[in-house]
C-alpha cells in the first residue's frame, strides 16, 4: 500500500521544501476560512502556484476549510470552494456540516476529508462521516493504538494520524481558553497558545497548562504495521528548516521501513535530529496509553532557540568544489558541519575557508543571511541545507 507523508506550509517556499525534502503531500491554508490566521498562508493565485508546483511533483495539496463558522462567515464560501475546485486541488479539509452541504449542494467533484477539529475517536464516527462522503478522516491525537487498530481493522474510509508536533490542551483543538484570555477565537483561526503562557499566583509559583510535543518516531513502524494511510506532522508556522528536517528524517524512515531495511540505529539518529530541530520536550503521548505528568509541563519551562541552521545552498561549482551559501546561524574556519538534502546524502566536512561577498577570507559567517563561499570536497545541490555536526 501506499504510505503517505503529510507536511504542513505555512507558505509557498515552505511548501516547495516539504515537497522536496520528501512530502508526498501539503496541506495549506488560504486567507480565510483556515485555523492558522497568524501563517502568513495563501491567496488564491498563489494556491494556483502551489497546486501547479505539486503536481508537477507527482504531490497532493490539500486546503484546510476547517474552522467553525459563524453566519457571516458563510457569506463567500461557495466563491471560495468553487475557485479551489477550478484550480484543482487535491482536497478540502473540512469540520463545518456547512462546508460539506455547500459541497454537495454545488456538485463539486473535488474529494473532501474530515479535519481533526471534529475530535474522532471511534469507530462509529467514522462511519457516520463516510456516509456523508468524506473519504478520509483525521483521527484525533487523543486516540491510542488500540482505537485506531479497531478503526482500521473494521473500515475501509482512509485514517490520517498526527506523528508529530504541537498537542493541544484541550481535545485535538477543541479549546476556548485563548477566547477567555485574550478574546482570540482559536476555533476560526485566532488561537494566541494560551497554553503555552506562564502564570504565577500569590506564592510567585509559576506554572503551565501545556502539554509536550508528539514524536512517534520510536513507534511509525509498528504505526505502518496498522496500515494507516496517511502521517501528519503539524506546524503550519514552523520555520523552513524545521520542515526539510522533519520531512527528510520521517522520510528517511518510512522509506527504510518499506525496504526492510529500517534498525535501531538509524532510528536513534533520527530521533537526535528531530529533538535538536525542536525547543521543546516530546514524547509519544497518547499511543500507548493516557500519559501522566511526564506529558505535560506543569511549571517553568525554557525553551532555548535552535541555532543548528547554518545556510542554504545557493549553487555549487564541481570544478572548483565552491559552494555559495546563504548564511542563517554563525559559524568558524575549523568547524565541523554536515550537508543534507532531497537528493544529497548527510554527509560531513570540516570548513577550510570562508570568503566573503568581496571574496574575502574571513574567519567566521556572522551577519545574517550574507552570501559567502565555502570549499565542499564533495557534490552537493541547489537547496541542500548545512547544519551542524549531529554526533
Amino acid at each position: 500500500m501506499k504510505y503517505e507523508l503529510l507536511l504542513p506550509a505555512g507558505d509557498l517556499d515552505r511548501l516547495k521544501f516539504a515537497c522536496l525534502y520528501g512530502a508526498d503531500a501539503v496541506y495549506i491554508g488560504g486567507y480565510n476560512y483556515s485555523l492558522r490566521a497568524n501563517a502568513n498562508n495563501f491567496s488564491l493565485e498563489e494556491i494556483e502556484e502551489a497546486v501547479k508546483f505539486a503536481h508537477e511533483r507527482n504531490k497532493k495539496v490539500y486546503v484546510t476549510v476547517n474552522m467553525i463558522f459563524h453566519n457571516e462567515d458563510l457569506k463567500d464560501l461557495d466563491d471560495y470552494l468553487i475557485a479551489l475546485d477550478k484550480i484543482g486541488i487535491d482536497s478540502y479539509i473540512v469540520s463545518d456540516f456547512a462546508v460539506i452541504e455547500a459541497i454537495k449542494r454545488l456538485n463539486i467533484k473535488t474529494k473532501f476529508f474530515i479535519s481533526t477539529q471534529k475530535s474522532i475517536t471511534n469507530l462509529e464516527a467514522v462511519k457516520f462521516y463516510k456516509d456523508l462522503g468524506a473519504y478520509r478522516v483525521v483521527l484525533a491525537r487523543e486516540c491510542n493504538r488500540e482505537d485506531i487498530k479497531n478503526i482500521k481493522d473494521n473500515i475501509d474510509t482512509e485514517v490520517e494520524v498526527f506523528i508529530h508536533g504541537a498537542m493541544c490542551t484541550s481535545y485535538s483543538g477543541r479549546c476556548v481558553m485563548s477566547n477567555y484570555v485574550t478574546k482570540r477565537d482559536s476555533n476560526r483561526g485566532g488561537c494566541s497558545q494560551v497554553c503555552r503562557f506562564i502564570f504565577d499566583n500569590d506564592t510567585g509559583y509559576e506554572y503551565a497548562f501545556s502539554s509536550k510535543d508528539l514524536n512517534m518516531i520510536d513507534y511509525l513502524s509498528d504505526m505502518m504495521d496498522l496500515n494507516i494511510e496517511s502521517y501528519k506532522i503539524e506546524g503550519r508556522m514552523k520555520s523552513l528548516y524545521y520542515i526539510a528536517t522533519v520531512a527528510n528524517a520521517y522520510r528517511t524512515i518510512m522509506d527504510h521501513k518499506i525496504k526492510g531495511t529500517l534498525t535501531d540505529d538509524i532510528i536513534k539518529y533520527y530521533k537526535k535530529v528531530l529533538n535538536r530541530v525542536s525547543n521543546r520536550e516530546n514524547i509519544p503521548q497518547f499511543y500507548n496509553g493516557v500519559p501522566g505528568v511526564e506529558g505535560q509541563y506543569y511549571s517553568g519551562r525554557q525553551e532555548v532557540s535552535n541555532k543548528d541552521f547554518l545556510g542554504l545552498i545557493l549553487s555549487y561549482d564541481e570544478e572548483t568544489k565552491e559552494a555559495i551559501i546563504e548564511q542563517r546561524n554563525k559559524f568558524s574556519c575549523g568547524d565541523i558541519v554536515e550537508v543534507f538534502g532531497p537528493n544529497t546524502s548527510i554527509q560531513k566536512f570540516k570548513i577550510e575557508y570562508i570568503k566573503n561577498n568581496d571574496n574575502e577570507l574571513v574567519d567566521s559567517a556572522s551577519h545574517a543571511q550574507e552570501i559567502i563561499k565555502i570549499k565542499i570536497p564533495f557534490n552537493v545541490n541547489k537547496n541542500d541545507i548545512m547544519r551542524v555536526e549531529i554526533s
